[in-house]
């Protein structure tokens, strides 16, 4: 697996270039505003948080939907890095993931505004080194099932995924997915606040019904 490789080549900068510009461009696809929009449930972004994400999608109580938006958002994140560790290499791949989770959290369709993130940076973690990924969403999945927020669940998750690349190896991965992390706290910062507060819904409330305020 050439991750492990001790030696990697050289990105060509042309080919790193159309590796963020592909990442950033499928990253931007909002599947869950194109979902919800496709079952007749209107806007999204009026729901709820008014995220654009699975757990948002989740508030309108269809779950098989929220299932697709979770899937989607994930598999955008992992198809980056595939596609281009095959056509460009490893450097590239790592790139196109960044650029795919900042597409998701930043698209250009949507005047730069979208979602959190979690299920695309998971895609991107699984897709770099599936056992590192795979300990990650098994940090999301035990935070989640202990204190039902999907929030700290994704804070914890992206807290210890960069320890996870630096034990794990190789280390240098470790900077790339704390970027990553970094954002994902930036983009939960409403969150933390309202854990903080006691005031956080928890995972399935659908109390957080009404419009979301711009």
């Amino acid at each position: 697996m050439w991750w492990t490789l001790s030696s990697l080549p050289n990105a060509a900068p042309f080919a790193s270039i159309i590796a963020a510009v592909f990442g950033y461009l499928l990253g931007s696809i909002p599947f869950g505003l194109v979902f919800t929009r496709a079952a007749g449930l209107g806007d999204i972004r009026n729901i709820g948080s008014g995220n654009i994400g699975a757990t948002n999608v989740l508030r309108t109580g269809n779950k098989p939907l929220a299932l697709a938006t979770l899937l989607a958002d994930g598999s955008k994140g992992a198809i980056a890095v595939l596609v281009s560790g095959v056509l460009a290499g490893p450097i590239p791949s790592v790139i196109a993931g960044c650029t795919a989770f900042a597409g998701h959290v930043y698209p250009v369709w949507l005047g730069f505004k979208g979602g959190k993130g979690v299920a695309t940076y998971f895609g991107i973690l699984i897709a770099i080194s599936w056992p590192l990924g795979l300990a990650a969403g098994a940090t999301w999945i035990a935070t989640a099932l202990i204190f039902r927020y999907s929030s700290l669940a994704a804070l914890a998750a992206a807290i210890l995924a960069p320890v996870y690349f630096l034990i794990g190896g190789p280390g240098w991965l470790a900077l790339p997915v704390s970027i990553c992390s970094l954002l994902i706290y930036w983009r939960h910062r409403s969150n933390i606040s309202r854990l903080l507060a006691g005031t956080e819904p928890h995972i399935g409330d659908k109390s957080n019904h009404a419009p979301a305020k711009s």
